[in-house]
């Protein structure tokens, strides 16, 4: 009996230059692919910090790596009417709500004593929309007040039963996405979020097993209800270690890691990143 094609994808954001720990998940992803699929999506959803000369970059680092994918690669800002179906299907079945409070107003709130302890993403929001009476909605959205969508977990969850998933590094997982409380899936100037957009395009795109840094583990909870709310299959998972300076901090973008092109105009080759990264 043949086996069925793995495939699997790296997703990068180009709001900066790839950097180690990015070539170290692309190649996890591409060798994990094994003769399968390996694609490469653009999430690219923040356009305020998105750039196309980051997108641009991300495809010449990539190549020089020696890493080849499926073209084009899917860009996420060119398929939002895909996350609005999947909305308009939660929406049905009544289980978002519209969210006016400000980031001050939430902060504030989820500063009481009495609130759970912080999950995955912080402080889990603490419902203060979710009892909104249909009139009070509708007089704030005429005013004009902005507004985020969120998932109303708890009648989620109820609606979804026991849930499961698999990562190939630590086995059968329980889903528990309640640490997360009431995520946002959509905003008013962003119609959709990642842990919405990820689910959507995993599944168009036909993955079967998805591989990133553990840092995501957590999230894959999230990502398993909504799978499971919009009849999407539920691929493996592989999280991988993520990278580190010699401080044993993560390699990230934002504390300038050192990059690809830093790599590539210093003259090392790309069988050297490569072994840098890992690989």
């Amino acid at each position: 009996m043949t086996a069925p094609m793995i495939v699997t994808r790296f997703a990068p954001s180009p709001t900066g230059l790839l950097h180690l720990g990015h070539a170290h998940a692309a190649l996890f992803a591409a060798a994990a692919a094994r003769g399968g699929r390996f694609i490469l999506r653009i999430e690219d959803i923040d356009r305020t910090r998105c750039r196309p000369e980051f997108e641009a970059a991300i495809l010449e680092d990539l190549a020089w790596l020696g890493l080849e994918w499926e073209t084009p690669a899917r860009r996420q800002s060119d398929h939002m009417a895909d996350y609005a179906r999947a909305l308009d299907r939660l929406r049905d079945d009544g289980l978002l709500y519209p969210c006016f409070c400000t980031r001050r107003e939430i902060a504030e709130a989820t500063q009481a004593p009495h609130l759970a302890p912080s999950g995955p993403d912080g402080p889990p929001y603490p419902g203060t929309c979710r009892g909104l009476s249909v009139q009070e909605r509708e007089e704030k959205t005429a005013r004009g007040v902005p507004f985020a969508l969120r998932l109303d977990a708890a009648a989620a969850t109820r609606r979804a039963g026991p849930l499961s998933w698999r990562d190939r590094d630590k086995g059968a997982q329980a889903a528990t996405p309640e640490p997360f409380g009431d995520v946002v899936l959509a905003r008013k100037d962003t119609m959709t979020s990642y842990h919405l957009s990820v689910v959507v395009d995993d599944a168009l795109q036909g993955v079967t097993l998805v591989t990133r840094g553990e840092d995501l583990f957590a999230a894959t909870h999230v990502h398993r209800l909504l799978q499971a709310l919009l009849d999407l299959p539920t691929p493996e998972y592989h999280h991988h270690r993520l990278l580190a300076d010699d401080g044993g901090r993560r390699l990230a973008k934002r504390d300038k890691a050192q990059t690809l092109r830093a790599l590539r105009e210093a003259g090392r080759t790309p069988e050297e990143a490569r072994r840098l990264a890992g690989f």
